[in-house]
C-alpha cells in the first residue's frame, strides 16, 4: 500500500529579531559616541569623565528590560489603558509648567529626588496608545472629515500644553497623530486640506510669534550675525560637520566637543559624529535609522489587526520625525529647537521610553503568523 503525501498549512510564530538587534546596535554605538563626546565636558564640570555614560547606560539597561518585558505582553491589553495614560501624561505635562525644573530657559523636567523625569516623553507614547485605540474602534467612520477633525481635536489639549515648553515635541505628537489617522483613513484628500490649514496656521504663528521665537527664527536665517551668543552653537556645529570631511578625524579626535559646541552630548551629537566619523559615518547612522523604519514598516504591514498596524505606524512616525528634526536642526535646515537623536543623544527618559516603544513594536511582531507547509 503506497504512502499518501498530505500537505497542510501550519502557523509559524514570528518575532522581528532584526529590529531587536538593530536597536541593540544603535544603543551600543550611542554609548560609544556619548563617551567620546561627553568625557571632556563631564571631567571639567563634575570631575568625572564617566558621569554621562554611567547615567545613560543605566537608562539603557532599564529600557532594555522594559523592551523585553513589553515584547512578551499581548499588545491588545494596552488598548484598555490608553485613556488613563493620556490623562496621566496631560496632568504631568501641566505640572511641569508650575513645578518643573528649568534649563536653558524652558521647564521640561519634573524633579524626582536625585533623578529628573520628562513627561513629554510619556506624552508621545501615551498619544500613540490612546489614538490607536480610538481610531481602531471607528475605522469606517474615520473617512468622514468631521469625524477626522473630532479625533484630531482629542490630541489638541496635550499638544497645546507641551508646546508651551517644548514646541518640537508638540510637533512630533501632532505628526504621530496625523500618521495614525492617515493610515486608517480611506480618503487622502482631507489630509491635503489639513495640510493647507496647517501651513496657514504656521504662517500666523510666524507673524505673531513670541519675541524669543522670532529671535530664534532670525538667528536661524543669519547665525553669523551673532556668532558669540545665540548663533554660537549653530555655527560651531556647522564647523564640526565641515571639518570632518569624508572619513572624519577619527573616533575621539573631535576638537569642537572641547567646549566649542555647548551640550554636544544632547541635541548636537550628530555634528560630532560628522566630525569624528565624517560623511561616511553620518550616512551609516542615517542608514541604520532607515533600516529601523523599514523593519517597523514591515511589522505594520503584516500586523494581525488594525490596532497593531496603528501602534507600529505611530512608533515609526515618532522615530522618523524625531530623526529628521534632529538632523535638520544640526545642519541648520530648520530653526534650532531642543530635540534629541533617538538612542544616541544623552537623555535617560527619552531612551527608556523609546525602548518601551520598541518593545511594543516587537509585541505586535509576535502576533504575526507566517504560513508554512507541513508534509506527511
Amino acid at each position: 500500500m503506497g504512502r499518501r503525501n498530505r500537505t497542510r498549512q501550519k502557523k509559524i510564530k514570528y518575532c522581528d529579531y532584526s529590529l531587536f538587534f538593530l536597536i541593540v546596535f544603535l544603543l551600543g554605538f550611542g554609548l560609544v559616541m556619548l563617551y567620546s563626546v561627553s568625557a571632556y565636558n563631564a571631567q571639567e564640570q563634575y570631575n568625572d569623565p564617566l558621569r554621562y555614560l554611567r547615567r545613560q547606560a543605566l537608562a539603557a539597561a532599564m529600557g532594555l528590560v522594559a523592551m523585553v518585558v513589553i515584547s512578551k505582553i499581548d499588545y491588545h491589553i494596552w488598548i484598555h489603558f490608553g485613556g488613563m495614560a493620556y490623562i496621566l501624561a496631560l496632568v504631568l505635562c501641566i505640572a511641569v509648567l508650575f513645578i518643573g525644573s528649568e534649563s536653558h530657559g524652558s521647564s521640561r523636567w519634573l524633579p524626582l529626588g536625585p533623578l529628573q523625569f520628562q513627561p513629554s516623553e510619556l506624552a508621545k507614547l501615551a498619544s500613540i496608545i490612546f489614538l490607536s485605540g480610538i481610531v481602531c474602534r471607528i475605522p469606517k467612520k474615520i473617512g468622514k472629515f468631521t469625524n477626522l477633525i473630532k479625533v484630531m481635536l482629542l490630541v489638541v489639549p496635550i499638544f497645546v500644553v507641551v508646546a508651551r515648553a517644548n514646541l518640537s515635541t508638540a510637533i512630533i505628537i501632532m505628526g504621530i497623530s496625523i500618521v495614525i489617522t492617515f493610515v486608517a483613513s480611506p480618503k487622502y484628500g482631507q489630509f491635503i486640506i489639513m495640510g493647507i490649514v496647517g501651513i496657514f496656521g504656521g504662517g500666523m504663528v510666524f507673524i505673531f510669534a513670541a519675541t524669543y521665537r522670532m529671535d530664534r527664527i532670525m538667528i536661524w536665517l543669519h547665525p553669523e550675525d551673532d556668532p558669540i551668543n545665540d548663533g554660537f552653537q549653530t555655527l560651531q556645529a556647522l564647523y564640526a560637520i565641515g571639518s570632518g570631511g569624508l572619513f572624519g578625524k577619527g573616533l575621539g579626535q573631535s576638537m569642537q566637543k572641547l567646549g566649542f559646541v555647548p551640550e554636544a552630548q544632547n541635541d548636537m551629537i550628530f555634528s560630532i559624529i560628522c566630525e569624528e566619523l565624517g560623511l561616511f559615518g553620518a550616512v551609516c547612522v542615517i542608514l541604520l535609522f532607515l533600516l529601523v523604519i523599514w523593519r517597523l514598516m514591515v511589522i505594520a504591514n503584516n500586523a494581525a489587526d488594525l490596532y497593531g498596524t496603528l501602534l507600529v505606524s505611530g512608533i515609526m512616525a515618532h522615530i522618523a520625525i524625531q530623526v529628521i528634526l534632529n538632523i535638520a536642526v544640526v545642519t541648520n535646515t530648520i530653526p534650532n529647537t531642543g530635540i534629541t537623536l533617538p538612542f544616541i543623544s544623552y537623555g535617560g527618559t527619552s531612551t527608556s521610553f523609546l525602548l518601551a516603544e520598541m518593545g511594543l513594536a516587537l509585541s505586535v511582531s509576535r502576533g504575526i503568523r507566517l504560513e508554512g507547509t507541513d508534509h506527511d
